[in-house]
């Protein structure tokens, strides 16, 4: 009888240690899991909620996005990436545009159509739903810089009317990659073939 009550005794003491345990196990894989998400969120991906238009018809008010932050880590930013970068006026925000000046161009807008480099040619952008209008430039795009416009050009407040017309590399904070609400969608750079 008296080794039942023992027995007893040191199932109670090792039902304790096992819960405590396990609870322990189960604390550190949460806070594992938000440290995790922490560093992605930081390093590997930034997430975003577009509040405007001026992305229209890709990109619309209040989609969603995930922008891959390594994107540039091992190739340089192309002409027609949609890009999430810091604001060269005010760098409290970031700003959602796509690439479509280089470093080293020279971008002029006649009658609403992009000119690259003094080309006979505009640049063929089939993303724009409605024809812009208006004259701009010709800006001369720095090294190591990029000119961003938006595709609802009409709307948009972009490089055209900021006081620092150029994003520098390493204000990009990612590409865009992906929309997932209200749908999913792989967001696809525009290719352009040769420019003069």
């Amino acid at each position: 009888m008296e080794n039942k009550i023992e027995n007893n005794k040191e199932k109670k003491k090792w039902d304790k240690k096992s819960v405590i345990k396990e609870v322990r196990d189960y604390v550190f894989l949460i806070i594992l899991a938000f440290v995790l998400a922490f560093l992605m969120n930081k390093f590997v991906y930034a997430n975003a909620e577009v509040p405007t238009g001026s992305m229209i018809p890709v990109v619309q008010p209040d989609d969603r996005l995930i922008v891959n932050r390594l994107a540039y880590l091992f190739e340089e930013p192309k002409r027609g990436d949609i890009v999430m970068f810091i604001n060269p006026d005010d760098e409290s925000e970031n700003y959602l545009k796509r690439i479509i000046g280089l470093p080293g161009e020279k971008l002029e807008i006649k009658d609403g159509l992009v000119y690259i480099n003094d080309s006979d040619k505009p640049l063929s952008e089939p993303y724009i739903n409605d024809a812009p209008k208006g004259n701009y430039g010709p800006y001369n795009i720095p090294e190591g810089c990029y000119f961003m416009l938006g595709d609802n050009r009409d709307e948009s407040k972009d490089a055209r009317f900021w006081d620092n017309k150029y994003v520098k590399k390493e204000k990009i904070v990612g590409k865009a990659w992906l929309k997932y609400y209200p749908n999913i969608t792989i967001l696809h750079s525009a290719e352009y073939g040769e420019t003069n």
